[in-house]
């Protein structure tokens, strides 16, 4: 999934020992854009954690993956970023789908109701 948004804090590095070594994860608040903003929490792991992108009012492209997981009877959702890049900077975004909360489809091409034919020319 990729979401663009306004980077509005940064969390402090964690690092710790794992059966593969050290392991390093940081997370970072985002927030959308729209007439209701959402924040949302990424979590960046290893070399994925890139300071000089990661600065506070960037606008920033975030891939992530979404995973969810069950502990004692409690599900626990990450999102897990694979790729951040300053916005505008990666493959051209797709506009999103017609009927999404903060868009509108075009408006439609006026029909002409004025000719007289009285043909019985269906149009289908």
């Amino acid at each position: 999934m990729q979401l663009t948004a306004k980077l509005i804090q940064v969390m402090p590095v964690q690092t710790g020992m794992g059966k593969n070594g050290e392991w390093r994860k940081q997370s970072i608040i985002l927030e959308t854009d729209g007439m209701y903003p959402k924040k949302v929490c990424v979590t960046l792991w290893g070399d994925k954690i890139n300071e000089s992108v990661l600065q506070i009012g960037n606008l920033l492209d975030v891939s992530f993956d979404i995973e969810s997981r069950e502990y004692n009877g409690n599900w626990y959702t990450d999102l897990r970023a694979w790729k951040v890049d300053p916005a505008g900077s990666g493959a051209p975004v797709p506009p999103p789908a017609y009927g999404s909360s903060n868009t509108q489809a075009p408006p439609a091409a006026p029909v002409d109701f004025s000719s007289s034919d009285d043909g019985d020319d269906l149009p289908f």
